[in-house]
């Protein structure tokens, strides 16, 4: 169960940096503008790498007071004390994370569809993230957006929270939020921009 704000997820792309440091730096802004959740996401590390990553992610998300996601890598989470994984539909199975750890990690998990986020909740995820709700080029090998309908019909089915996720922006805000979703999911929105702490700030503002 779900105790902690997750109205902005945060999500890490080093790619959109010229340097790791900046990226370092750019997560600190957005958590000293109030952000509390941040998931690692950079898939084509290698696990060294990663796992160095992870273990300074960590370091500073407890130093704000944020909570740390793993993308897909159980290992990492539990190696550097994570709150929780965030699994795609390649990563194991949200069950098999819930029946070896039972509580240890929060898991939220990646849908496209009505019947996957159902899956995703017999499954035992804490919360799911459902998109692309708009068109979004991270998102673009999942087909077309799925528009804001999506989530009035997943929000019907399901009780556990649903994230949007792709191509949300400030204007797309007060749509999202009225068709249901319990927050949104971020990357070039915040981590793309110049301003990074005060867009975190009107992202937070306009959340509440």
């Amino acid at each position: 169960m779900l105790t902690h704000d997750f109205k902005l997820y945060v999500i890490t792309d080093r790619k959109l940096f010229p340097a790791l440091c900046n990226m370092y730096f750019a997560i600190e802004s957005v958590l000293d503008a109030g952000a509390t959740v941040i998931q690692l996401r950079e898939k084509d590390l290698p696990a060294r790498e990663l796992l160095d990553m992870a273990f300074w992610m960590r370091e500073l998300t407890n130093e704000y007071g944020a909570k740390l996601f793993i993308n897909d890598r159980v290992d990492v989470a539990l190696s550097v004390g994570a709150d929780g994984v965030h699994l795609g539909r390649n990563s194991i199975p949200a069950h098999a994370v819930r029946k070896t750890w039972g509580d240890k990690l929060l898991i939220g998990v990646s849908t496209h569809s009505i019947e996957e986020a159902l899956e995703a909740e017999r499954d035992g995820a804490d919360f799911i993230t459902l998109g692309p709700i708009y068109e979004t080029p991270s998102k673009l090998k999942y087909g077309r957006p799925l528009g804001t309908d999506i989530i009035r019909g997943v929000k019907s089915r399901i009780s556990i929270p649903v994230i949007a996720v792709g191509g949300i922006k400030l204007d797309r805000i007060k749509e999202v939020r009225a068709a249901g979703a319990a927050g949104v999911a971020v990357i070039s929105a915040i981590l793309g921009v110049q301003n990074i702490k005060e867009t975190t700030e009107e992202f937070l503002r306009l959340l509440k």
